[in-house]
């Protein structure tokens, strides 16, 4: 909803006759427009902002929607996570960021867990923008402190603004920089944010105030740097604040006893724990046995078989822990194979399709998954923006100016959008999917030699996969038989953290393909895709691993930016869709439709849970009497 929306001076204009000498009548009009008042600039001014439409909480909401305002705080709740960190530093290319890393930071806008278009007002108390969103007032609040108890002011949001501007990762500088023409401090608790005349206003006004804070006295007097990985965290206004941890082992986040927006209407109802405790493991079996022995007490699940075989044990059946399956109403998590599109071996599409065709997604989902996984076919899947048949009359005005540019062939306005292969449930190897995609390498000349193994120009068809996670050894390696048996050298490697972090980032980029997930925005997606797809982030994203790069996309990722309506939004990215897909640029697994979650019986939640999250670090809480009766009868440590 907006408030103090503030009405446009109307002039009413003569009606000038038309006879008069055209000297004597260009003078009469130059002297009547200079005597006509200069039009008043609609502003609004807001608790918030929605990417279309109105705000769905009024300015005096006293709390969010699908929290429990009264849940009690204390309690510790503890999670696991893979591998090992050597920084508290997420922002940076630089080491391996532990898990929470940014939990200390809060930005002047936050979003919520049931609404993707919406941005309050957190450190500030309103903001001020025209209609055409050029430009954006941050009227911060007065109350704010780090963690420190220093004060918050707009100094410090400058000073965040250009060191990000300056020093933060390639991709970010390389998409947002050119986006912002100024930025202003108006006085210590106004700023100002103007952006560049061209750009897609749409999204600015959030951008700007999505930026994580950090104190600028805190920066400069430790000899702070945020290129490089840290064990100390830079100063900010969350929260939490750091308590311990053994480096690569476990890390302790406490809740600030001080913690200015306590009270905060966004924050009635949550961080109700007083520890958040992360547990490192070095693969998922081990982390489970840990769960089961109660070292750490909340665990998402992502491994079917282990949902469906593994939570037997004495302690479910003892209620103890608590096993339950959370609605998502959240896009589908684009997991996929991407190909390194640096490498001569997949330069040509027809390569790229014949190595998604051998991928077994029936037979995994039977044989490995017990059936509780759902195919990806679009990189925006179990959303409304998934392309599907052919184009709509709304896709094809889209991309038919691309097509007459030679942009794009023709067949995309009239072709199927490609989907995820469909293969016999019987056996991993599909012989007739294995016919198709031989012909395909035959056509772009990958011949069968002597030894079973495709060749070209003398070198041979190789495909290395690396991850760190064990767990996908199984479906990896019938995906490898299935490579080996069209002829691919093909591998799939369990490779450390930081190494998969070295090899995967920029500027190495040393791999062949890499099980990953696939940026899409998520369901309202803008100019984070350009950090994922556009050309100018092609060497340097981490977020565009593949090497991405195409100008007929770039145009339609400016056009996602420019949409103005949420139905327009939804034909573009549908017409982006079509095109990412018909390029075969990578291999579409799987997802699951749901959360499972399992839990000691010492957590409690609200009855309905926001459709975009969990929430469980935050809007869940502590029953100090169910986790004295579980220690009580040594269910618990």
């Amino acid at each position: 909803m907006q408030t103090d929306r503030q009405v446009a001076a109307r002039t009413r204009v003569a009606r000038v006759d038309p006879r008069p000498l055209l000297a004597t009548g260009a003078l009469i009009l130059a002297l009547a427009a200079a005597a006509l008042p200069a039009r008043a600039e609609t502003v609004i001014k807001s608790h918030g902002i929605s990417t279309f439409g109105d705000l769905a909480l009024p300015a005096d909401f006293t709390h969010l929607p699908y929290v429990n305002p009264d849940a009690p705080k204390g309690g510790e709740i503890s999670e696991w996570s893979p591998g090992s960190f050597d920084s508290f530093n997420p922002y940076a290319i630089a080491g391996n960021a532990g898990a929470l890393a940014s939990i200390f930071y809060e930005s002047i806008l936050t979003g919520t867990l049931d609404d993707v278009s919406a941005a309050y007002c957190l450190l500030c108390e309103t903001m001020e923008y025209p209609e055409d969103r050029s430009w954006v007032i941050f009227n911060l609040r007065k109350d704010v402190t780090f963690s420190d108890g220093s004060p918050f002011t707009a100094d410090d949001v400058l000073f965040s603004y250009e060191l990000f501007r300056d020093k933060g990762i390639p991709e970010y500088r390389s998409v947002a920089n050119g986006k912002y023409q100024s930025v202003e401090v108006l006085d210590p608790y106004r700023i100002k944010f103007t952006f560049t005349p061209g750009t897609s206003f749409r999204d600015m006004p959030a951008q700007a105030g999505s930026s994580p804070i950090f104190s600028r006295k805190d920066y400069e007097e430790n000899k702070r740097d945020l290129e490089k990985s840290s064990l100390q965290p830079f100063m900010g206004t969350g929260a939490y604040v750091l308590d311990s941890f053994k480096p690569g082992q476990q890390i302790i986040y406490k809740r600030n006893p001080d913690y200015w927006g306590e009270k905060h209407p966004l924050n009635v109802g949550q961080n109700n724990f007083d520890r958040i405790r992360i547990e490192y493991f070095g693969d998922d079996n081990a982390a489970m046995e840990a769960f089961k022995a109660g070292v750490y007490t909340f665990r998402t699940e992502g491994d079917s078989k282990r949902w469906a075989t593994s939570y037997d044990f004495p302690a479910i059946k003892a209620g103890d822990i608590l096993k339950e399956v959370i609605p998502s109403g959240d896009i589908a998590g684009g997991q996929s194979i991407i190909f390194n599109l640096r490498r001569a071996q997949f330069q040509d599409p027809r390569v790229r399709e014949a190595l998604g065709l051998v991928f077994n997604f029936e037979w995994s989902n039977k044989a490995l998954f017990y059936g509780l996984l759902s195919r990806i076919n679009s990189i925006w899947e179990n959303s409304e923006m998934a392309a599907t048949g052919v184009a709509t009359p709304e896709e094809v005005a889209i991309l038919k100016p691309l097509v007459d540019e030679g942009l794009l062939p023709a067949s995309i306005l009239t072709d199927e959008v490609p989907m995820g292969s469909v293969s016999s449930d019987g056996n991993n190897l599909d012989r007739k999917n294995l016919r198709k995609a031989s012909a395909l390498l035959d056509e772009a000349g990958w011949e069968v030699g002597d030894d079973g193994m495709r060749r070209k120009d003398g070198k041979t068809l190789r495909m290395e996969m690396v991850h760190v996670r064990t767990d996908l050894l199984p479906v990896m390696n019938a995906y490898v038989e299935n490579l080996r048996a069209l002829g691919v050298d093909a591998s799939f490697d369990i490779i450390d953290d930081p190494q998969l972090q070295q090899r995967a980032s920029p500027p190495v980029f040393d791999f062949d393909a890499l099980p990953t997930t696939v940026v899409n925005g998520g369901l309202e997606p803008g100019g984070v895709l350009k950090q994922a797809w556009a050309s100018v982030a092609k060497d340097n994203s981490s977020r565009n691993r593949m090497g991405y790069a195409n100008p007929a996309v770039d145009k339609l990722l400016d056009m996602v930016e420019a949409a103005k309506s949420r139905a327009e939004l939804t034909n573009v990215v549908k017409a982006l869709d079509r095109v990412l897909r018909s390029e075969f640029v990578i291999v579409p697994r799987y997802y699951k439709k749901d959360n499972w979650v399992a839990y000691y019986n010492m957590y409690e939640h609200p009855e309905a849970l926001p459709p975009y999250g969990i929430g469980e670090l935050s809007i869940w809480w502590y029953n100090a009497e169910k986790a004295d009766a579980l220690k009580a009868k040594g269910a618990l440590k």
